[in-house]
């Protein structure tokens, strides 16, 4: 029952996770994509090298997976000071690497329907 509740509140968490995500930068970015051939393209490379990277490819991300590695992507970006343009400012055809690999993140969220 313990590991039941434990499992139920971990998915939980990073279930929310992956929706902050979705708020901060993922709508906004899977919508560029989807008018952005070159761009769809790379989010989905990108959605790929995170699924292989998490374990098992034919069966996809975990959330609790998914978040953890989102988080550790933001907390390597904060440490190297990187910062997401306001989303109005956004290149979205010269997006950089850490924008490409949070949307590939999303991409994944929204397809597993953690997001």
């Amino acid at each position: 029952m313990n590991s039941e509740l434990a499992d139920m509140t971990r998915r939980s968490a990073a279930t929310s996770t992956l929706n902050g995500l979705m708020v901060w930068l993922g709508e906004a970015g899977l919508r560029a994509a989807a008018l952005r051939p070159r761009l769809a393209a790379a989010v989905d490379q990108h959605a790929a090298s995170v699924r292989d990277a998490l374990g098992d490819p034919a069966a996809g991300s975990h959330p609790v997976s998914l978040a953890g590695y989102a988080t550790g992507l933001r907390d390597a970006l904060i440490e190297s000071d990187w910062q997401l343009a306001p989303l109005d400012d956004v290149d979205w055809e010269r997006a950089e690497w850490p924008t490409v690999r949070l949307l590939g993140i999303c991409a994944l969220a929204r397809s597993h329907g953690y997001a």
